[in-house]
């Protein structure tokens, strides 16, 4: 019985995180700019991994005490903390590079240079 209840939660999680991601995917495509689409797939794609490898976690067997669940899990808390550091910095550097390279950019918006 606990089993089924893991997998549900399981399922929920990474459900949650594609459902998440297929609906940013759709919505980023509403922005005309380029910085605004950054910052809306930016802003999701942190949420839609980490519930992802939430319900990874949750298949893995969270509540066992086994060598080799415990280095599963602390593997992809790992991967959870390195994408939520490195995603926010790759696009930050990707959006530098659009407001130096783009010189229509002034017509679009208003940006300090």
């Amino acid at each position: 019985m606990a089993e089924w209840i893991r997998y549900v939660v399981a399922s929920i999680f990474i459900i949650g995180g594609v459902s998440i991601a297929g609906i940013a995917t759709f919505g980023v495509f509403r922005f005309k700019n380029a910085l605004n689409r950054m910052h809306a797939a930016a802003m999701i794609d942190t949420l839609a991994i980490l519930l992802a490898l939430v319900g990874l976690m949750f298949l893995g067997d969270v509540f066992s005490t086994t060598q080799e669940t415990i280095f599963f899990i602390l593997k992809l808390v790992l991967v959870i903390v390195f994408l939520w550091f490195a995603s926010p910095v790759a696009s930050h550097l990707i959006s530098r590079l659009e407001v130096t390279t783009n010189e229509n950019l002034e017509e679009e918006c208003e940006v300090e240079k």
